[in-house]
């Protein structure tokens, strides 16, 4: 009687061991598959950085933009250079420029004291503030980066 038990747990176990070694080897080889599928591999890509011509097609400077900040008697006045994922989203955004994309800036630094657009924290500040407010007005693509070229505060 305690032959045949041991004997039944020993192979519950080994039959545990098979189905977990299995199952490991089943679920590598489908990681594999599907990542070869998707065209990505487990090594890490390196992105391709764009060129300079690239970043200039996808650029659009937005030049001195003035406005009072919290307290009235503060005035800024801003340069920004957007640069964006491609040529449609630029299209996007500069059809959006006039209309939305100025009253949004000039919204977001009507929020804002002097205090806080004060130094590089500050400027991660505003460009913060901006990309959340201005990303979801594009309908293709996004704002992959926000550059104060010019900003002068009275």
């Amino acid at each position: 009687m305690k032959n045949r038990l041991l004997s039944m747990v020993i192979i519950i176990l080994i039959s545990i061991t098979l189905i977990l070694v299995a199952s490991f080897f089943i679920w590598n080889y489908m990681d594999k598959s599907s990542a070869t599928e998707t065209g990505v591999t487990t090594e890490t890509k390196a992105t391709k950085a764009p060129t300079p011509k690239e970043v200039k097609a996808n650029t659009v400077i937005v030049k001195e933009i003035a406005t009072n900040l919290m307290p009235i008697t503060s005035v800024v006045r801003i340069s920004l250079a957007f640069e964006l994922e491609n040529s449609k989203t630029k299209e996007d955004f500069e059809n959006l420029l006039d209309s939305q994309v100025k009253g949004t800036i000039i919204r977001t630094l009507n929020d804002m004291t002097v205090d806080q657009l004060q130094g590089s924290k500050g400027n991660d500040n505003l460009v913060s503030a901006l990309m959340n407010r201005l990303n979801p007005l594009l309908k293709r693509g996004t704002i992959k980066q926000i550059s104060i070229t010019d900003k002068v505060i009275q």
